[in-house]
C-alpha cells in the first residue's frame, strides 16, 4: 500500500508488522517515531540497525515479555534483505504476543523490498507501504507541519525557497528547520540563504548519473541554475564525474571487478561504487573518445560566448553528450 491507504490503515489501529521503504526517508522517519510515541516504547525498544542485526537476538526479545510491563518494539534498519524464513519467523512471534509490534525499515533497492511483501501481509498480521518523493507542494505541506511543532514563524515561500536549495531533501530540510528554530525568531528566505548550506554539490552528482542512465536532466539542469550554480562549473563537474567513471571502466577491463580504493584512493559506500560500476558498463570503448572531444570542444564554446547564451548552451552540450552514451 501506498501512505494515504496506510494513514486510513492507521485509524484502525496500529499495524502489528509493517515493512517501510521507498524514496522518503523522512516520511519513514516520521512513522517510526509515531510507533515510538503512540507505544511508549522509546525506553522498552530494540532497535537493530545494519550490520547489529542478529536473528536469534531479535528472536529472544520478541518471544519474552515486556521488562517494563508496556510493549516490545523491533525496530531493523538495513539496506540487505532478510532471509524469508527468519522474516516469516519474526512476523510469527508479533502475532503470537499482543504486546509485540515489529518494524522493518528497509533502505536497500525497491525490488528488493518487493520480494519481502509477501510476508506482510494482513492474513499474517502485517503491510508493506512504500513512500516516494513528495512533489514541491506536498514537500511544503509537511514543512508547514514540522515549523508548527516547532513553533516557528515561517512562511510558504520560505519553506518552498528551503527545499529547493536543499534539492527537495525533505529530511534534511527538517534538520535545517530544527537549527533555525534555535533563535525564536520569524524566519525568511534571507535567513535561509544566510545560514543554510547549498545542496547543490549533490544535486549536480544527481544530474550527471541521470545523465549516464539516460534518464530526464533537463528539470534537474533547470534547478541548478535556479541554484546559483555557475555553467562553467557544472560543465567542470562533469568532466571530472566523466574521467571517474572512466577509470572505474578501464580497472573493470583490467581486472574483471570494481574496487573504489584501488581506483581513487578511498573506499565509497558500496551502493554508490556498484553504482559507478554500472554505469561504466554502459559505455565501450569507442564511445569514450567522442565524448571527451565533445567535452573539450565544449569548454572552449562556453568560455567563448556571451553571458547571456550561456544556459541555452549549457542544455545543448549536456542534452548532445547523452545522445553520445
Amino acid at each position: 500500500m501506498y501512505q494515504r491507504e496506510f494513514e486510513q490503515r492507521l485509524k484502525q489501529g496500529l499495524p502489528r508488522s509493517v515493512l517501510l521503504y521507498g524514496e522518503n526517508d523522512y516520511l519513514i522517519d516520521f512513522y517510526l517515531d509515531r510507533y515510538k510515541k503512540e507505544l511508549d516504547a522509546t525506553e522498552s525498544m530494540l532497535t537493530l540497525y545494519h550490520d547489529e542485526y542478529d536473528f536469534e537476538r531479535a528472536k529472544a526479545y520478541l518471544s519474552q515479555s515486556s521488562l517494563f510491563g508496556g510493549t516490545n518494539l523491533l525496530l531493523i534498519r538495513r539496506e540487505k534483505k532478510l532471509p524469508k524464513k527468519e522474516l516469516d519467523a519474526l512476523i510469527s512471534l508479533t502475532v503470537k504476543n499482543p504486546d509485540n509490534y515489529f518494524l522493518f525499515a528497509f533502505t536497500g533497492a525497491a525490488k528488493d523490498a518487493k520480494a519481502m511483501q509477501s510476508s506482510f501481509t494482513e492474513k499474517k498480521g502485517g503491510v508493506w507501504v512504500r513512500f516516494f518523493p513528495p512533489n514541491p507542494r506536498e514537500g511544503v505541506v509537511l514543512l508547514k507541519q514540522k515549523a508548527r511543532e516547532l513553533e516557528m514563524e515561517i512562511d510558504d515561500y520560505a519553506l518552498g525557497h528551503l527545499l529547493t536549495l536543499l534539492n527537495g531533501n525533505l529530511a534534511l530540510a527538517a534538520k535545517e528547520l530544527e537549527k533555525l528554530a534555535i533563535s525564536g525568531e520569524p524566519v525568511g528566505h534571507k535567513k535561509i540563504d544566510r545560514l543554510v548550506y547549498s545542496a547543490a554539490p549533490l544535486a549536480v552528482e544527481n544530474l550527471l548519473i541521470d545523465l549516464f542512465a539516460k534518464k530526464p536532466i533537463t528539470e534537474t539542469i533547470g534547478r541548478l541554475l535556479e541554484l546559483g550554480e555557475d555553467e562553467t562549473d557544472i560543465l567542470r563537474a562533469t568532466q571530472f564525474f566523466v574521467n571517474q567513471i572512466f577509470l572505474f571502466h578501464a580497472y573493470i577491463r583490467l581486472h574483471g571487478v570494481s574496487d573504489s580504493k584501488a581506483i581513487l584512493g578511498y573506499k565509497l559506500p558500496r551502493q554508490i561504487e556498484e553504482q559507478k560500476a554500472a554505469l561504466a558498463a554502459r559505455v565501450t570503448p569507442a564511445k569514450w573518445i567522442r565524448i571527451y572531444e565533445h567535452l573539450l570542444s565544449s569548454e572552449l564554446r562556453l568560455k567563448s560566448c556571451k553571458p547571456e547564451n550561456k544556459e541555452s548552451l549549457l542544455y545543448g552540450i549536456l542534452i548532445k553528450m547523452q545522445g553520445l552514451l
